[in-house]
């Protein structure tokens, strides 16, 4: 078992922020503070936030469509009403799901919520460090490394440097069977004013995890290695809109996209 880590809350930390973001009340005054500044610079972001949890159910869906019956959520954030492992054992009560996050109160909160479900685990590990994901004892005994896994990475790539792309990214896509599919989502440039994008990475550079804004291009080295499924790389807006379940007026700020590995 493992420790739950002290939670420092003399600094604001995404997880909680996206938490306050999506409406939620794990979160504390150095977090809503931040969100604050943020608004100031974006006053879409909650939007923004729910137009992102809107593609990961229907990129969830779409992996659970195509086979996929297990998957890893890294910097999942508190696994709350409509995340991954609803949605993945909705269509297919059998899915395997991991959440990954490096804040302990993910630990300590999500294993409380999700203490009667055997195919759901939640464990403390960082992006950054993705050997520590692939290899970490709890994640090795819901996933199954040998078979296609689903891997979520939303609203979690403009965390990392350009440079990190690759020991990252392609760490973890060595670590896939074929068959495997990544999704992610960035925050980008193109068509906002610099004066926006500034203020938000000037807000994210007071917690201790900057924000990168890119261009499309920039972004699509996210999927180096993969092929992505139509409709490529777009706004997420753009990403099989579904009926059934509509997303929030788009606020453009966010491209994304599912690719698979050949």
């Amino acid at each position: 078992m493992e420790e739950t880590g002290h939670i420092d809350t003399s600094r604001p930390h995404v997880a909680r922020m996206y938490d306050y973001y999506l409406g939620g009340k794990d979160n504390f005054q150095v977090d809503r503070d931040a969100v604050a500044a943020v608004e100031v610079a974006m006053p879409e972001v909650r939007q923004l936030a729910l137009e992102n949890r809107a593609f990961l159910r229907r990129a969830v869906r779409f992996m659970a469509q195509t086979g996929i019956r297990q998957f890893i959520d890294i910097g999942a954030g508190l696994p709350t009403v409509g995340n991954t492992h609803e949605i993945a054992q909705r269509a297919a009560p059998d899915a395997h799901v991991v959440y990954v996050d490096k804040d302990p109160i993910v630990l300590a909160h999500g294993r409380a919520l999700l203490a009667t479900d055997d195919r759901t685990t939640v464990v403390t590990a960082d992006l950054r460090e993705p050997r520590k994901v692939i290899e970490h004892p709890d994640v090795r005994e819901l996933i199954d490394f040998d078979r296609p896994v689903g891997v979520m990475l939303i609203a979690m790539t403009h965390f990392l440097r350009t440079d990190e792309f690759d020991p990252v990214i392609g760490a973890l896509r060595d670590a896939l069977a074929p068959g495997s599919h990544l999704a992610a989502t960035h925050v980008t440039v193109d068509n906002h004013p610099p004066e926006a994008v500034d203020g938000v990475e000037a807000a994210y550079r007071a917690t201790p995890t900057p924000i990168y804004f890119r261009r499309e291009d920039e972004i699509a080295a996210v999927f180096a290695g993969f092929e992505l499924v139509e409709p490529g790389l777009v706004t997420i807006d753009k990403w099989r809109p579904d009926p059934v379940d509509p997303a929030p007026e788009p606020t453009h700020w966010l491209i994304g996209g599912v690719g698979r590995r050949p």
